[in-house]
């Protein structure tokens, strides 16, 4: 039986500030969830998604079930309080500021995108799609951590890779319209169309918002099917999740 598998942010976090994001490997779910699926809207069997759930939780030795959300591609964010239960949260980030409770965002193809303040007092966890993107889910989740961009630091997860994502003019044209530098992000193709960097424009975003301490976004998840889940690629697939956290006292 394989163990759950997950990426460690390279990120300069301080002390007592825990990150992952796991992997497809290491699970019990059937194909086309193969295996280490953690979402519960996917169609996969509830056992299975209760058992991955549980694996992960185990080999991470997180101090908590993971506050997981009812994402909808959106910009709003939650900060529930410390005697929040695990109910699904709607929205598409969440700030913790309590020892003990987990973020979690779940992707198969979009932008996770993690912070901490550095002084390990907050931390986040952010779903970028190129819809929250253009919603301004990265400009709401730093409103609510409450302090400048240069007191934040961020991770970027694995997400699609621009020579996979193809989008029409409308998706180019909602970031355009914000800020005219988003067009380096975007590559038109042969097809009429344009290769997104949906990368590229999170860290334009952040760059704007005074964080210059950005890590991560070196992966596709698209391209490398042993490893993550793309709905792109698959359709039906599961769900890996972005997981950040302030380590319990003592």
């Amino acid at each position: 039986m394989s163990a759950p598998a997950w990426l460690t942010p390279d990120w300069p976090a301080p002390p007592g500030v825990r990150a992952a994001c796991t992997l497809r490997t290491g699970g019990v779910s059937a194909a086309p969830w193969d295996s280490l699926n953690l979402a519960t809207h996917v169609g996969d069997d509830a056992a299975a998604v209760a058992e991955n759930r549980r694996r992960v939780r185990a080999a991470l030795a997180l101090p908590a079930e993971p506050l997981w959300l009812e994402q909808v591609h959106g910009a709003t964010v939650c900060q529930p309080s410390p005697l929040s239960g695990s109910r699904p949260l709607c929205a598409d980030s969440i700030v913790v500021r309590a020892r003990g409770q987990v973020c979690a965002i779940q992707v198969a193809d979009c932008l996770p995108v993690i912070f901490a303040t550095r002084d390990g007092s907050a931390v986040a966890a952010a779903h970028a799609g190129w819809r929250g993107l253009a919603s301004g889910v990265l400009e709401a989740t730093v409103r609510a951590l409450g302090c400048p961009g240069g007191e934040l630091l961020a991770w970027l997860g694995p997400a699609i890779g621009p020579a996979h994502f193809e989008v029409g003019d409308e998706v180019r044209a909602a970031f355009v319209a914000w800020d005219s530098q988003a067009a380096t992000a975007f590559a038109a193709n042969d097809r009429g169309r344009w290769q997104c960097d949906l990368g590229a424009l999170a860290r334009q975003r952040l760059a704007r918002l005074g964080i210059r301490a950005v890590s991560g976004g070196h992966w596709c998840t698209y391209a490398d099917a042993a490893r993550f889940f793309s709905f792109r690629r698959d359709g039906r697939c599961g769900r890996m999740a972005a997981l950040v956290w302030l380590e319990s006292a003592g």
